[in-house]
């Protein structure tokens, strides 16, 4: 069997890289993680050296390649595979490498994956895994986000500032690589944000925006966040007027605010939202209304 790991090039001089994780999908409630993901790769430059073939860890009936048009042309196509892609960021301003990792989460051989994730850390000299989540929760937008997780020792959980989640049940492919990595000595990290339920069919940049300042944080760094808190700012203005417009979901919105805030929130899995699920559709009607007049600006 070919290794499913190509690495096209190992980047030199490394300085104990971290290793960010990211997945599309069950992991990733309203695109949270791979949004916050994304945008530190892009703030930092991150350049693709390395990639996983999806051959076998794909079902490409759920996660279907697309077409595209080849630069230059109008005639000749490509086909593009949804691959797990690496890309390292090599800042002098940082005190180490970061790598960054997004990928949909794969439907098959997830201890194969693992194991090929694992492969690259220990080629690339990674000193640290962490991966970032996004869960649906009952908790309002009106708090400041959540966030939740664990690492594999105390002190790099207090460096997070997170405590660890008491959640039992089922788990994804994040869960399944932080314990495959540890069980191996490496360690890891995991920084998952508790997203309102009933606007997770939106992209919600205030939890992705909550995930990078605690991951910049643990870094010692910073970056531009002028477009990214932009974005939080109408999201949260967007949210603000359907409350103001609708009694029923203004009091559902209070009763969450209500909650004690020093509980942990409830997960609302896939399939099993709360009642107040009949609003998610009014609200997100509203949203996708709000974006053809914002593009107009």
């Amino acid at each position: 069997m070919a290794n499913p790991l190509t690495i096209q090039e190992l980047p030199r001089n490394l300085r104990r890289p971290i290793l960010i994780m990211a997945f599309a999908g069950w992991n990733d409630a309203a695109e949270s993680a791979t949004t916050a993901a994304r945008f530190l790769a892009q703030a930092w430059s991150a350049e693709k050296f390395a990639w996983i073939d999806p051959e076998e860890f794909y079902h490409f009936g759920l996660s279907r390649p697309y077409v595209r048009f080849k630069a230059g042309s109008e005639t000749e196509r490509e086909v593009i595979w949804p691959a797990t892609e690496f890309s390292i960021a090599q800042v002098p301003e940082l005190a180490r490498d970061v790598i960054v990792g997004v990928a949909i989460e794969p439907h098959l051989k997830w201890r194969t994956y693992c194991a090929t994730v694992l492969d690259l850390a220990r080629t690339c000299q990674v000193s640290l895994l962490l991966t970032l989540g996004a869960l649906l929760a009952e908790v309002p937008h009106t708090r400041a986000v959540r966030l939740v997780g664990g690492a594999s020792d105390p002190e790099l959980a207090a460096r997070l500032g997170i405590r660890p989640t008491r959640y039992e049940g089922p788990t994804g492919i994040v869960g399944v690589l932080n314990t495959t990595c540890r069980e191996r000595g490496m360690a890891t990290a995991s920084l998952w944000a508790n997203v309102p339920h009933y606007v997770s069919g939106i992209e919600n940049p205030k939890a992705a925006l909550a995930l990078v300042r605690r991951v910049l944080g643990l870094l010692n760094a910073e970056v531009d966040l002028a477009d990214l808190e932009e974005a939080t700012k109408q999201f949260e203005r967007n949210l603000a007027e359907i409350v103001s417009q609708n009694a029923k979901i203004a009091a559902y919105v209070k009763k969450l605010e209500a909650k004690n805030l020093e509980e942990e929130p409830e997960p609302a899995l896939p399939g099993e939202l709360p009642p107040a699920s009949d609003l998610v559709a009014e609200i997100e009607q509203f949203l996708r209304q709000q974006r053809p007049e914002e593009s107009k600006e």
